[in-house]
């Protein structure tokens, strides 16, 4: 999973050469419906970086002009959620105001991109939340107490003493957003919407172990003095950063902690997001919105066990071939799960082994996926360790998308916590789909496509951009980028997605427990057990949220085969590609734009 944040360099420099915001200033006087909807997509992408600054500085544009943004965070309460509201009905309105059948055919699809957006943000303001698929504040994975300090580390630059000020700006705005974060899961919870006291819980142990650090070995404190050293920038950043953390940030932390401890034995009971007022019309919006389809929750629960079956019944045929033969697939894939020859080193030696060996086949796959695209993007892809501090609650691993201007690589995070999670077998499909050919890939060539509009660029569409990841998996099958074992890797992850239809639905439809869903989930799929656990914990916090994957991939595979139906010997998989320069899209429109294509290169042909 991963949360995109990219423009383009040409594109960029125009929206920051506009004082009004304008992200297509030459067409700000042009009249007819595409002049007037690209007026409404800027107004949409300046209003989104004025409720979140930080947003600026995750795509490199918090310079010049718009150099007050790299000091700023969010507000992190309830009235940035209600603007964010407010945002969303204006840009609603004015955009159904865009006369659409005056628009081409991408354009039209365009415009369908942003009714989605802004309609799922509605939706979310129907449930009185800020996102449809995140309907608690503070969770192990979700809160500022674990966002702003890797933000910090990782996006926040530190090049001159000017950064270095304005991360010592951010730090203070952090201690006051963590208090109106606060206030508003207090608000939350009286209505009925706190996490799972198991969730709050590890929010509970994080927040205590965060203000347990003295400090100066806080992460906050040691990737300022560090970057500022690394700089040659003079200052005590180290000793004003910890007074900080100590006189400011350190108590907010303080009282969300005691907050957790009051809420925890009160939280309403159960797993699964029916638990919450009106959880399953909520259900229903989350998996509407993140697999961009109509399918009930009865009809994606089939799906998985359908998928399940058979993907089960290919691992059982690859783990046979390769002399594995006792007890079920899941079975075969925990004993593979413990094999000396599968398990690096639980040490620094080892950690530093599994990223070197990562990077390695990063290297390799630049040269194995060209077959399949006519470009490549051009930014860096790094791989890198969840920092320390907060790898207890962050996720197994997630991509981080480059900044526009190269300053900032794309990069692969891992998780090493626990070693045990990441078997030699399994890692090339994760790779493959964070990076070449997949996430890495994809956001690399939009950000290099100055034709299309900075809000669709920023877009983040999990079904689409999801779907692509897990079919680039078997695009990677395809071009021959598995080698032995790690093919039954690659069924394994595929298999994994078909559980999670099942397992999403089962905890927030069928209301399965915590432990049904783990133990259903281990045994299907044969991961280690601290992996599983976190798999279900993060599918009970963000309902629907994983349900988009596997039927993404469904899409985006049965889309080329349609082409390739289609069109026969004329065929080119390198022109289907190129369809990721439109942008994420719902899968509708998906299948709309492949159909498209299909007639295009039909005419191109000549058939």
């Amino acid at each position: 999973m991963h949360r995109r944040q990219f423009l383009g360099s040409g594109a960029a420099a125009a929206f920051l050469a506009s004082g009004s915001g304008s992200a297509i200033a030459a067409t700000a006087t042009d009249s007819g419906a595409k002049a007037q909807f690209e007026r409404v997509m800027d107004r949409i992408l300046w209003g989104d970086f004025r409720l979140n600054p930080a947003e600026l500085t995750y795509m490199g544009l918090d310079t010049g002009s718009y150099a007050w943004a790299r000091s700023q965070l969010a507000s992190g309460g309830m009235a940035g959620r209600v603007a964010g509201w407010d945002h969303a009905e204006r840009r609603k309105q004015a955009l159904d105001d865009v006369p659409t059948d005056g628009l081409s055919d991408l354009g039209q699809v365009h415009a369908g991109i942003v009714e989605f957006d802004l309609d799922s943000r509605l939706h979310a303001r129907n449930h009185g939340l800020a996102h449809i698929g995140t309907p608690y504040v503070l969770t192990q994975q979700d809160g500022l107490y674990g966002s702003i300090p890797d933000f910090l580390d990782s996006v926040h630059p530190v090049e001159t003493a000017g950064d270095a000020e304005a991360y010592l700006a951010r730090l203070d705005s952090f201690a006051y957003a963590l208090d109106n974060e606060s206030e508003l899961q207090r608000s939350e919870a009286a209505r009925g919407f706190a996490a799972p006291d198991w969730s709050l819980a590890h929010v509970s142990n994080s927040l205590g172990e965060m203000v347990a650090t003295k400090p100066a070995d806080a992460l906050m404190v040691q990737s300022l003095a560090r970057r500022a050293a690394e700089k040659g920038i003079a200052g005590d950043w180290a000793a004003r950063a910890a007074a900080i953390l100590e006189g400011a940030i350190y108590p907010a932390l303080a009282r969300q902690k005691a907050l957790v401890d009051r809420l925890q034995p009160r939280t309403r009971q159960g797993d699964g997001v029916w638990r919450v007022p009106d959880g399953d019309a909520l259900y229903a919006d989350a998996l509407a919105y993140y697999t961009t389809t109509g399918l009930s929750a009865n009809e994606i629960h089939e799906i998985g066990l359908e998928q399940v079956a058979d993907l089960l019944a290919q691992l059982d045929t690859e783990l046979t071939a390769a002399g594995m033969t006792g007890g079920t697939v899941g079975e075969r894939l925990m004993a593979l799960n413990k094999r000396p020859d599968q398990l690096f080193a639980d040490s620094p030696a080892g950690r530093e082994e599994i990223i070197d060996w990562l990077t390695g086949r990063v290297e390799k796959s630049w040269e194995q996926v060209s077959p399949a695209f006519a470009q490549l993007p051009p930014q860096a892809l790094e791989v890198q360790r969840v920092p320390v501090a907060i790898e207890v609650g962050a996720s197994t691993a997630y991509y981080q998308s480059p900044s526009p201007d190269g300053t900032r690589p794309g990069t692969f995070f891992l998780n090493l916590y626990d070693m045990n999670d990441w078997p030699r077998y399994t890692l090339p499909a994760i790779i493959f789909h964070e990076g070449l050919p997949g996430h890495h890939l994809q956001t690399g060539l939009l950000t290099g496509n100055d034709d299309l509009h900075l809000l669709l660029r920023n877009q983040y569409i999990g079904a689409y951009s999801e779907g692509w990841a897990l079919y680039s998996e078997i695009l990677a099958d395809e071009l021959g980028m598995y080698d032995g074992l790690e093919r039954a890797g690659a069924l394994q992850s595929w298999l994994y997605r078909a559980a999670r239809l099942v397992t999403d639905t089962g905890l927030h439809s069928k209301r399965w427990s915590r432990e049904k869903a783990i133990d259903y989930f281990g045994s299907t799929v044969g991961y280690p057990d601290n992996q599983t656990r976190n798999e279900i914990e993060r599918y009970i916090t963000m309902p629907g949220q994983a349900c988009s994957y596997k039927i993404g991939q469904n899409a985006w595979l049965s889309g080329r085969e349609r082409a390739r139906a289609a069109l026969g010997d004329g065929f080119d998989i390198k022109r289907f590609h190129t369809l990721l320069l439109d942008g994420d899209m719902p899968l509708a429109l998906l299948d709309k734009r492949i159909d498209q294509w299909i007639a295009a290169e039909k005419v191109r042909l000549g058939v």
